[in-house]
């Protein structure tokens, strides 16, 4: 089986996004920051908030669901807020997706947030609400379910430190995880979890038996080229020891957005 994750970044490079997420070719593919514009006449929008303003491909999710015709697409927004073409303004929605190979079964699924609630009538405030997607899948070929999980963790603009917020969510994250996953079973958690290597979240996500890839083996970069800032965590990928792993990668090229993308290959 192959899981990909990758923070999206909106769709902003979407001339190499597409193909790579085509050709990767993931069993499962866990998503952050997609956007879905219902009415939107335009390819890209406009977000604006205080001065900044960032490229957003309108309606990514639609077309990434039209471009992996053999998977079920799930799409679960934390917020409906405004995008702009041109002065034209336009209510998007935001959040995860998550794509499944039709071959794997969904034995058992949950959402729900981990941080805040459901704002459809803005962006709402910093930190922003946050959700997280858990599915249970059986693999026919072996035998057994998994249970795969993903989130994007909140973002504060003091940081990427603890604070009891994030603290909070690493909890919410468990009590969602466990509203899936059978003890004793295979288990993936995986995201851009906003958060550093040293952070109380991985004590927390330990409880289920679950360690990083990230820095147990050594990897010190999650971010691309276009993101500038140190450090350079963000992304994690976690699993419990009955998960033999093939191969894992914290993907440098070909660079679809400013997050690296997560390749597990496993048994």
């Amino acid at each position: 089986m192959r899981i990909v994750s990758l923070n999206a970044w909106g769709g902003r490079l979407h001339e190499p996004l597409m193909p790579y997420l085509v050709d990767i070719d993931a069993d499962v593919l866990c998503l952050q920051e997609v956007v879905r514009t219902l009415d939107a006449e335009s390819e890209w929008l406009v977000y604006r908030d205080h001065g900044v303003e960032l490229l957003q491909r309108a309606n990514l999710f639609e077309e990434l669901k039209a471009a992996l015709p053999a998977h079920d697409a799930f799409f679960s927004p934390v917020a409906r807020g405004d995008l702009f073409d041109g002065d034209r303004r336009l209510q998007s929605e935001f959040g995860l997706a998550t794509f499944v190979r039709r071959t794997y079964p969904i034995i058992g699924q949950a959402v729900g947030f981990i941080h805040g609630e459901f704002s459809a009538d803005g962006w709402g405030p910093h930190p922003r609400s946050r959700n997280a997607h858990c599915i249970r899948l059986f693999d026919y070929e072996h035998g057994y379910p998994i249970t795969i999980a993903q989130m994007h963790g909140l973002r504060d603009i003091e940081g990427k430190g603890d604070t009891p917020a994030r603290r909070h969510q690493a909890d919410a994250l468990v009590e969602l995880i466990r509203q899936v996953w059978q003890d004793g079973e295979r288990l993936v958690v995986c995201g851009d979890f906003n958060v550093l290597p040293g952070s109380v979240t991985f004590e927390i996500l330990g409880s289920l038996g679950l360690v990083d890839l990230i820095t147990s083996r050594g990897h010190g970069d999650t971010r691309t080229s276009h993101y500038r800032k140190e450090p350079r965590f963000a992304d994690y990928m976690l699993v419990t020891p009955d998960i033999e792993v093939i191969n894992f990668d914290p993907v440098a090229e070909p660079e679809v957005s400013d997050h690296r993308a997560l390749l597990l290959d496993l048994r």
